[in-house]
């Protein structure tokens, strides 16, 4: 990951919140040096003034790269802020969920270099993945640079078109909250069979866990590896009989799921 740039010219970061900690976090271990760094934050923790970083002072005059990391609710009250950043040299990368492109240049101005991303919570750990789609005027380096940051969070993959990213929003930007409340009723489900509920919720956790580790790792896909633990008429067909009807398991449910969280982000857009 070269820096070199980022780190002469200065990185601007707009909101350092959970996802914008992460971030940061992972592009100091990576070598951005702190002096580059300027935070916007209104409610700085104890944590980024600790690191050495520059909070809400004055901003480098022309920044390699502008990180926006505020809510989408708060975007036309913070971007004008920074719009008189915007120029062919600095980038812009937004990790706001179902803020557009046009959107964004609609604050920014229309020769702004714009790339929205969408990262997940896993970022906290090094373990995320990003999404990432950059607008006419990104140039392959810059989209390279974007790439760059972001997988300092965990994997990245980069989008054929930009209403894909709705999509993206509603599977890996929220799935995190999807396999959190699996966790949850997995443990209340043992609990309720005789288990401690802090065991239930210890194997719960482990289990999610060591299973998504599996699933990433293994060269089966994941129906191969369904089929692996199941053995005809054992306990766990017991289970993937209920969890796999078609009117009232997962086959029903999270295409559901995906779909409302999917309109949910076209609807923020508007």
């Amino acid at each position: 990951m070269d820096l070199t740039e980022t780190n002469a010219r200065g990185l601007v970061l707009l909101g350092c919140g959970k996802m914008g900690s992460a971030l940061l976090k992972g592009w100091l271990a990576r070598g951005l040096q702190p002096q580059s760094v300027h935070v916007i934050e209104p409610h700085p923790s104890d944590w980024l003034r600790g690191t050495g970083v520059a909070v809400n002072g004055p901003l480098p005059p022309n920044p390699a790269v502008v990180l926006l990391a505020v809510k989408p609710q708060m975007m036309g009250e913070a971007l004008p802020q920074i719009a008189e950043l915007a120029s062919e040299s600095t980038l812009f990368v937004s990790i706001a969920a179902g803020t557009s492109l046009d959107r964004l240049a609609g604050f920014l101005g229309a020769g702004a270099r714009i790339v929205r991303a969408m990262p997940n919570t896993p970022a906290a750990v090094g373990r995320g993945i990003t999404a990432l789609i950059g607008n006419s005027g990104v140039s392959g380096a810059q989209l390279d640079l974007a790439d760059a940051l972001m997988a300092a969070a965990g994997q990245t993959v980069r989008l054929e078109s930009e209403a894909q990213m709705d999509a993206v929003t509603a599977v890996s930007g929220s799935g995190p909250a999807y396999v959190f409340h699996l966790i949850e009723t997995l443990a209340e489900a043992g609990a309720a069979q005789g288990l401690p509920p802090d065991m239930a919720l210890q194997l719960a956790r482990a289990t999610v866990a060591g299973a998504g580790a599996l699933a990433e790792e293994a060269s089966e896909d994941p129906g191969t590896l369904r089929e692996n633990v199941t053995s005809p008429g054992g306990t766990t067909a017991a289970a993937l009989e209920v969890l796999m009807d078609p009117a009232a398991g997962f086959p029903a449910l999270l295409p559901r799921a995906v779909a409302a969280a999917a309109a949910r982000a076209r609807e923020l857009d508007q």
